[in-house]
């Protein structure tokens, strides 16, 4: 399953790079339009489309890192008596609904649905990510109210 997942992540980061990197073309090139040209000292969009530009390029290149990174990512396979590290797929009881969390070097927050599931990248930045570091199934957690049920 996590090969799958896996393929998946790195689909849909291909997909938003292609978008971004579309829209990062279009702000630069309305940017650099000399109908963008500024005709009043108060005319200020000329400026304002290179900021634009300049920050989606900034997207485009931390979007093309984070893809490279998973493309080279390979996850572990985990049994369930394995402490949680990275690279684990927990399936936890939080406050009395089921969460996964996939355990990942970039792209923290980002959810993907796979297989009926909404599966939740936790980055080593994430608090949640360092408290379930170690954690096996059966562990649990006080504050957010977590038990592990599975990890794979």
């Amino acid at each position: 399953m996590k090969s799958a997942l896996l393929a998946q992540i790195r689909a849909d980061l291909r997909t938003q790079l292609e978008r971004l990197t579309k829209a990062a073309l279009e702000a630069h090139a309305a940017a650099t339009d000399p109908g963008s040209k500024a005709e009043g000292k108060y005319d200020t969009r000329s400026l304002e489309a290179s900021y634009l530009a300049a920050g989606q390029a900034r997207q485009v290149d931390e979007l093309a890192e984070t893809l490279r990174i998973f493309e080279g990512l390979t996850l572990a396979d985990f049994a369930m008596e394995d402490r949680i590290d990275a690279g684990a797929l927990v399936e936890a009881d939080l406050a009395g609904e089921t969460g996964f969390y996939l355990l990942v070097p970039s792209s923290g927050g980002r959810v993907v649905s796979h297989e009926g599931r909404e599966i939740t990248l936790l980055t080593p930045a994430s608090g949640l990510y360092q408290r379930l570091l170690g954690l096996r199934v059966g562990d649990t957690l006080d504050a957010p109210l977590l038990q592990v049920t599975e990890v794979a």
